[in-house]
């Protein structure tokens, strides 16, 4: 015999956009659990890695180094349909979180029972228990005297949510006007799938788990003849610090290279001090190193790890030594220059930018493009993918707008 439902599940997502038929995806997804009468009594939220760029990261302020660490929704459909099943579910504007939740189990072949006739929309609610309400969460928690600490984080806003729903039972005084949702019987059709268990993923993941990475790379591998395979370490490293800046996904190309080519971690280590003793005798030849160009070169020092005093030590030993002798990468007028992700700058800005700048901006990522601007380093959209395949650099858009103001 089917039973009531146990009481509520509050949802809120974080998606890529607005619309699944868009090739939009959840990226994090959040849900609290209450009982009939407004109590808090299990909380879960996590990261979901969507296998595409993040969208508009400047609202939900997740970034890619974060949703490398995330399960792909097909690993966690088994704990979220687990985490609804037998609950009325809960969100503010709940017609469009199911669509996507709705969109994610569709997309590994499952129907799931969830419709918005079935639910609560705290949204909907607001104007019968907050005359004058806005839309928005942020407005409608701020006249309940509802907590709402770091908005646009999908655990952050659930609980954000269930406190507007508990405010909303309260007014109701037990007599809540949806008591026919939750004193119906549960719905069928939950599909059975496995509860996988796995840890939940929050934001700020990266800065626990990704280590230096020179402190990644094995000790125990055998020392490789130079100078090919140093030469070509140098030149891939010339490309990560193209925008100063060594995000996790590059830092793991330069551990899978270093590994590949069987260059030790006291390998790498020389190989850096050269790195920077070469960038010390390229900016001399140019005249006497200021105090911007030495801020500059001890900034990449510690992005190579390297000790505190390394600039000044190689500013010391660079009298009279040649020039490094690898080619460094170089952007030229007629160069194809790809762009991805969602920026402050609109992408029409940044095109007419390169085209002033003599570039030529691209459409896809193929192997004549020289260089692809991200609006994060870490993106997971197909360019990204093509662009790490053939070795085409990715930089940030402030990198690629200091490059061609110089």
């Amino acid at each position: 015999m089917a039973t009531a439902p146990h009481g509520y599940a509050v949802i809120d997502t974080e998606t890529t956009g607005l619309r699944p038929t868009w090739h939009d995806r959840i990226i994090e997804l959040g849900i609290v659990h209450l009982d009939a009468s407004g109590e808090v009594t299990r909380e879960w939220g996590t990261l979901v890695n969507p296998g595409r760029d993040l969208g508009p990261q400047r609202i939900h302020r997740i970034i890619a180094a974060d949703v490398r660490h995330a399960p792909p929704f097909a690993e966690i459909a088994g704990t979220v349909a687990a985490l609804l099943r037998d609950r009325v579910v809960v969100a503010h504007n709940l017609p469009f979180d199911l669509l996507f939740l709705v969109d994610e189990f569709r997309r590994l072949g499952v129907d799931v029972p969830l419709a918005p006739e079935a639910g609560v929309c705290t949204m909907a609610w607001a104007p019968h228990f907050l005359p004058g309400a806005p839309r928005n969460l942020a407005g409608c928690c701020a006249l309940a005297e509802v907590p709402l600490d770091g908005h646009h984080d999908a655990l952050v806003d659930a609980r954000a949510a269930a406190g507007l729903l508990r405010h909303y039972i309260t007014l109701a005084r037990a007599q809540v006007p949806w008591s026919d949702r939750l004193n119906a019987p549960s719905s069928a059709g939950w599909p059975d799938l496995p509860d996988s268990g796995l840890p939940m993923v929050r934001r700020g993941v990266s800065a626990e788990r990704d280590t230096h990475f020179l402190a990644r790379i094995l000790d125990r591998l055998p020392r490789v003849p130079e100078p090919a395979a140093a030469d070509s370490y140098l030149a891939l490293l010339d490309q990560v610090l193209l925008d100063r800046h060594v995000s996790p996904t590059e830092a793991d190309a330069l551990i899978g290279f270093a590994s590949a080519v069987g260059l030790s971690r006291s390998d790498v280590e020389q190989l850096h001090r050269d790195y920077l003793a070469g960038l010390v005798r390229a900016a001399l030849a140019e005249g006497t190193v200021d105090d911007a160009q030495r801020d500059e070169l001890t900034r990449v020092a510690g992005l190579l790890g390297l000790p505190d005093d390394a600039t000044e030590q190689a500013l010391a030993q660079a009298d009279g030594q040649r020039p490094q002798s690898f080619t460094r990468f170089q952007l030229n007028p007629g160069d194809l220059i790809a762009f991805t992700g969602e920026t402050e700058v609109r992408r029409e800005v940044l095109e007419e930018r390169a085209r002033v700048a003599g570039h030529v901006p691209y459409p896809r990522v193929t192997r004549q493009v020289r260089l692809l601007v991200a609006a994060d380093p870490d993106t997971l959209s197909q360019k990204a993918r093509r662009a790490r395949i053939h070795g085409i650099p990715i930089v940030t858009t402030e990198a690629y707008l200091r490059l061609i103001s110089q």
